[in-house]
């Protein structure tokens, strides 16, 4: 490399840190830790499901509580829903950590959550809505008789087009069940009271040496099962610790499996875990995976990133490379002029969002100085005004306006002004400088103190 001076070596950099921040969308959540993501489409929109590491580990092992849910229409700003569901549904049983691996599918307008919990195996939970709330139809975990209830995590669903829903799950061999239509209840006619081990060869999935020097498949945890174009497609975390990600390939949903080889390999920013997930949405091919980049590196507190991609023509995977950008087209813009719920975001600094029964979820932990961005807004012919659901017990807080970056062209300051109580909420508005067409925006929040306020909703007009 060329050497430059001090000053323009400063400039530099600080250019190339500006720009990856504009252009960074992964990990596509910053309020929480998220991990094994497990992307549904329903109704023009996809729902991702995610379990979630806390902030603080417990004895530096995996501390997981509750699952997530996040959707989005455009691919690039998800909304927060908030923990839709937590190890406290199942009141059978007492443990307080363990909420791994899910996966939720639609049946008959009914949304059926798999949840595995580590020690107790997997159970079920069952909702009218894909956000919850969830409730536990059995009163005791869904797969009752396997061997070793430690190794029954990670499930992965799928319901084939004959109707024959299929669950698969387990490490370090993959067992599978037939669930019948009500989706909590299994044929009990097949394999070992109902209950099929896959037969895991090397052909099937891949060959690695054991530390003992033993020839071993390659699959380790995390299934992914989906069909696509008449073939059947296993994806799962390989190779042991640290993961990588694999793929095998079978013309029925019962196999033979044939493997096909890595997906992602590793990179300085993945965990040594990994878990992946799959979809095609509005044309496109997308591959949802976890990292341990919003951390800093540590390995118990992982976030869902996702990359776009595109199937070879014989149906092959590619090799897919883990980028900071993640997606860069957004599917869809975002309509500003109707109601926008401020926990739709696709970048966001030094925030968290919260949730109770009267509002539901919203943003807070806002500090002076973060923000949040919100990419693709249409701002059609022009907008003038901009309205805020806030609640503080402050005065003199601001949120600035802007679009094309945390610097770029302002648009109009918000006065939040107190209203009485942290929770007590008030609609807030200010001019905006006319603007016409799509950018991404910009909210930065400007304080003397912290905690500035909550911030619920808001639109353009």
């Amino acid at each position: 490399m060329k050497q430059i001076n001090g000053t323009k070596t400063i400039f530099v950099f600080t250019a190339c840190l500006l720009t990856m921040l504009l252009h960074a969308q992964n990990p596509i959540v910053q309020t929480y830790y998220t991990a094994d993501p497990a992307p549904m489409v329903y109704n023009g929109t996809v729902y991702l499901y995610t379990s979630h590491d806390e902030d603080e580990t417990v004895k530096n092992f995996f501390t997981m509580y509750d699952w997530r849910c996040y959707s989005t229409t455009d691919m690039v700003n998800w909304t927060d829903h908030g923990a839709i569901a937590s190890l406290k549904n199942f009141a059978w049983m007492d443990k307080t950590n363990g909420a791994w691996a899910p996966q939720c599918i639609e049946r008959n307008g009914k949304f059926y959550l798999y949840v595995p919990i580590h020690g107790e195996g997997i159970s079920v939970l069952v909702s009218d809505s894909p956000t919850g709330p969830f409730s536990d139809p059995l009163g005791k975990r869904l797969i009752v008789d396997s061997e070793n209830v430690w190794n029954d995590i990670d499930p992965t669903v799928f319901i084939d087009d004959n109707g024959q829903a299929y669950l698969f799950w387990g490490n370090p061999v993959l067992f599978y069940v037939k669930l019948n239509k009500d989706m909590i209840s299994y044929d009990r006619t097949i394999g070992k009271n109902g209950i099929v081990a896959v037969g895991m060869t090397t052909e099937a999935f891949g060959a690695k040496e054991g530390r003992d020097g033993k020839m071993r498949t390659t699959y380790t945890e995390g299934p992914w099962f989906y069909k696509r174009n008449n073939l059947y497609y296993m994806v799962y975390a390989a190779a042991g610790i640290p993961e990588y990600i694999a793929y095998s390939t079978a013309p029925s949903a019962e196999g033979p499996w044939t493997y096909k080889g890595f997906i992602m390999e590793r990179a300085p920013q993945l965990a040594f875990t990994n878990h992946s997930g799959i979809i095609d949405f509005k044309g496109n091919s997308y591959f949802f995976y976890h990292d341990q980049d919003l951390s800093k590196g540590q390995g118990f507190k992982r976030s869902v990133s996702v990359e776009q991609f595109m199937y070879n023509t014989d149906g092959s995977i590619p090799l897919i490379i883990p980028t900071k950008e993640g997606v860069k087209q957004s599917a869809s813009n975002l309509n500003p002029f109707k109601k926008v719920e401020a926990e739709t975001i696709a970048w966001s600094e030094g925030l968290k969002t919260a949730s109770d029964s009267k509002t539901g979820v919203y943003v807070t932990k806002i500090d002076n100085g973060d923000y949040i961005k919100v990419r693709s807004v249409d701002f059609g012919k022009g907008a003038k005004k901009f309205t805020a659901s806030v609640a503080s017990a402050l005065a003199g807080s601001q949120i600035e306006i802007r679009i094309g970056g945390v610097d770029g062209e302002l648009l109009g300051i918000c006065e939040v002004n107190n209203t009485g109580d942290i929770q007590n909420w008030a609609v807030q508005s200010c001019k905006l400088k006319k603007t016409k067409g799509v950018h991404d925006l910009y909210f930065i929040f400007r304080g003397s103190e912290d905690n500035l306020f909550n911030f619920d909703w808001w639109m353009l007009k």
